[in-house]
């Protein structure tokens, strides 16, 4: 079983604290037989309903299908965090694609945050964009490395939003006896995402396109035009946006061998007392952990706190357990709390944790694996797919060059390989090395 429907009961919302926070929209009916259209969007999270949204505003026809619910998959389950930049750094990126290139790849980062602040005030305020993701080391030689990259960004980029920290004051914000000094990004910042992406689905309906729900696309017939199956009618189409991220069979070859699945966790505690504070500003907060920890306040003062990457397909039978007792080591005020929600979600990871942003067809638009760092880039990556539709290519050539290498083994060994070498990570990070 794939993951459509592995760790779900379909087109119902996971028991979240967002979904219990958020007054959810009716089923929308799913497609009911043959339609025509210039675009279909597969995928109703943030990608695809960007995507939809600009391609509608331009005035192209657009149908958007989706297996479940419009905001189902990780654009309504994840940890909230509109970071800056991509998974790696800028200096990695400089050395891999040229100055000029990787200039442009920042502007279009921070480019993606614009896009979140404002489709947040104009599309969903109840998201609540706020400033400001901290960044925690571990150890000295870490709290360098961040200081180094914060000086680099703004010598080189001009970037003055990273506030660099010691030990001490850090954890004055931060309160974890395991942090020895970071930054704090004033230009990122943390949204409710369900809230976000249902603002999104509702703007994209307003603009004049259509979203389907319960209508899994089951198979893409190439040609011009295009040709969509799926258990209840078909779609044809001159273009194609897959946008489906952790949550997309198999669709396509190329994005299988390049994209995997992977889950990750979060638990919501109930509200915290003044003895039980964790963090000293309403900011989110991330750690230099292979296998991250993430977690900020909530507007009723719960803690959320994720992480636990599992390889799996399915989600283990206990998904509370090892979750809780990380955020105890880190956080041992909150010992004896209580834990009200926990949820899991499958996004989509890459070799080189970078998006891949690719044309997989003459009229085919792939952009996924995100890599737990798609807030942001997921819906940028979707209004420049649509640019490059509408014959604006600038910017999603730019985004193509990203270094995105297949799995070793392609599609059929890559979750063994990546399995094998994330258990090593992850043993190095219990270590301390």
């Amino acid at each position: 079983m794939n993951t459509l429907y592995r760790n779900d009961i379909r087109g119902e919302f996971p028991q979240s604290w967002y979904a219990a926070s958020t007054e959810l929209p009716a089923p929308r009916p799913p497609l009911d037989g043959d339609t025509r259209v210039d675009v279909c969007v597969i995928g109703a999270g943030f990608t695809g309903l960007c995507a939809a949204l600009e391609l509608a505003n331009r005035g192209f026809s657009t149908v958007v299908l989706e297996a479940h619910r419009a905001g189902f998959g990780a654009s309504g389950r994840n940890g909230g965090q509109v970071s800056s930049g991509y998974n790696k750094s800028q200096k990695w990126l400089e050395a891999r694609v040229g100055n000029n290139a990787a200039r442009a790849m920042w502007d279009m980062a921070e480019a993606a945050i614009e896009q979140v602040r404002r489709y947040s005030e104009t599309h969903a305020p109840d998201a609540r964009f706020t400033p400001g993701v901290a960044h925690g080391a571990y150890g000295d030689s870490e709290a360098r490395e961040l200081a180094e990259e914060a000086e680099f960004l703004a010598k080189s980029y001009g970037y003055d939003q990273s506030e660099v920290l010691d030990a001490a004051a850090f954890r004055d914000i931060v309160k974890s006896p395991r942090y020895s000094g970071g930054v704090i990004d004033w230009g990122a910042g943390h949204i409710h995402p369900l809230r976000y992406v249902l603002g999104l689905a509702h703007a994209v309906e307003a603009a004049g396109a259509r979203i389907c729900e319960m209508t899994e696309a089951t198979g893409i017939t190439q040609g011009t035009p295009a040709r969509i199956t799926t258990p209840t009618g078909t779609v044809t189409a001159d273009h194609v946006v897959l946008a489906g991220n952790g949550y997309m069979p198999d669709l396509d070859g190329q994005v299988a061998a390049r994209v995997m699945p992977i889950n990750s966790f979060i638990a919501a505690t109930a509200p915290l007392t003044p003895e039980q504070a964790v963090l000293g500003k309403d900011i989110a907060a991330a750690d230099s952990k292979f296998v991250v920890n993430y977690f900020r306040m909530s507007e009723d003062n719960r803690f959320l706190f994720g992480g636990r990457e599992s390889y799996g397909l399915g989600f283990p039978s206990d998904i509370s357990s090892l979750l809780f007792k990380r955020m105890i080591a880190m956080f041992p005020q909150l010992d004896g709390v209580k834990i009200d929600y926990v949820w899991g979600g499958t996004l989509g990871i890459t070799m080189t944790r970078l998006p891949m942003v690719a044309r997989v067809g003459p009229n085919i638009l792939n952009a996924s694996g995100f890599s737990g760092h798609g807030v942001a880039l997921s819906g940028f990556a979707g209004t420049i797919m649509a640019e490059a539709i509408a014959g604006q290519a600038e910017r999603f050539d730019v985004m193509s060059q990203l270094p995105v290498p297949p799995f070793p083994g392609g599609a059929l060994l890559r979750a063994p390989l990546l399995t094998l070498g994330m258990t090593w990570y992850g043993l190095r990070d219990r270590l301390g090395f």
